[in-house]
C-alpha cells in the first residue's frame, strides 16, 4: 500500500529543509525523486544524500516563480522519465517584517515564491497526470495557514493561499483521479528557522512551551506524510490539511 517503486517524484525546493526530509522519505518508499530547485551545487548535495540512503535521485535546475522555466522541468521530466506521478510544492522563502515595513517587492517575491509556483507546478504538470491516468499532489502549507503572526505577513497570506488552492484543485481534478493534500508542518529544524530564531527573539522557547511533544521537528518527521499522500494509502483523501506539528495546533 505505501510501495512507491516505479514512481516519479518531483520536490521543488527538494535541496534542504522539509523538501528533502520528503524526497527522502519518497525514495526509501521506492520512488525517483527529482530535486527541482535553483542552486545547482545544493541539488547535487541533495541527490548525493538521498543515494546515500539507498535511493536515486537527479536534479534539475528550475526557478518556480517563472512560468516557461517549470514548462521546461516538467519537458524534461517527460523526457527523461516519460510519466510524472507525484508532485511536492515545496520551495518556499520568508522574509521577516511587519506589514507596515513590507515593501510591494517584498511581497510580491513572497507571494510569487510560495504560493505562485505552486499555481505553476501544477498547472504544468496536470497533462502528465492526465496521461498517466492520476497523480498526487503535495502542497506544503504552515502553522502560518491557521496562525497569525505579525512579522509573516506575506509568508501568511502565501500559506493561507495555499491551503485554498489545494482545495480548489483537489475538487476540479478528483474527476481525472488526481489527489491533492496539503502539509502544514510545525516548527522543523531548517535553515529556515534556524534563521527565524536568530531574529524573532524568544522564539526558540516559545515553540517548546506551546508544542505538547517538547520538541522542535525535524527533517525525517516529514517523511512518513510525504509517503502517506503520495501512495495509494491516500487514494481517498483529497483536498485536506494535515499539521505535522507535534501537536502545535491542537493547544490554545
Amino acid at each position: 500500500m505505501f510501495d512507491l517503486k516505479h514512481r516519479i517524484a518531483i520536490v521543488t525546493g527538494g535541496n534542504g529543509g522539509i523538501g528533502l526530509g520528503m524526497g527522502l522519505g519518497l525514495a526509501r518508499a521506492g520512488a525517483h525523486v527529482v530535486v527541482a530547485a535553483r542552486n545547482a551545487e545544493k541539488s547535487a548535495g541533495a541527490v548525493r544524500e538521498i543515494e546515500r540512503a539507498g535511493g536515486t535521485a537527479s536534479a534539475i535546475n528550475v526557478d518556480v516563480a517563472d512560468e516557461a522555466s517549470v514548462k521546461r522541468l516538467m519537458e524534461s521530466v517527460k523526457s527523461r522519465h516519460g510519466k510524472l506521478d507525484i508532485l511536492v510544492n515545496n520551495a518556499g522563502i520568508n522574509i521577516r517584517k511587519p506589514v507596515h515595513e513590507l515593501s510591494l517587492g517584498e511581497w510580491r517575491q513572497v507571494i510569487d515564491t510560495n504560493l505562485t509556483s505552486a499555481y505553476l507546478c501544477c498547472h504544468a504538470a496536470y497533462p502528465l497526470f492526465r496521461t498517466a491516468g492520476g497523480g498526487k499532489i503535495i502542497n506544503i502549507g504552515s502553522m502560518m495557514s491557521i496562525f497569525g503572526a505579525s512579522f509573516a505577513p506575506a509568508y501568511a497570506a502565501s500559506k493561507g493561499g495555499i491551503v485554498q488552492l489545494t482545495k480548489a484543485t483537489a475538487v476540479a481534478w478528483a474527476k481525472d483521479n488526481i489527489q491533492v493534500n496539503a502539509v502544514l508542518p510545525g516548527w522543523i529544524d531548517t535553515d529556515l528557522t534556524q534563521n527565524a530564531r536568530k531574529q524573532v527573539q524568544g522564539l526558540h522557547d516559545s515553540v517548546l512551551r506551546r508544542t505538547p511533544a517538547g520538541r522542535w521537528g525535524t527533517m525525517d518527521d516529514m517523511s512518513g506524510v510525504a509517503v502517506f499522500l503520495a501512495s495509494a494509502a491516500s487514494d481517498f483523501v483529497t483536498g485536506t490539511a494535515i499539521p505535522v506539528d507535534g501537536g502545535y495546533a491542537i493547544q490554545g
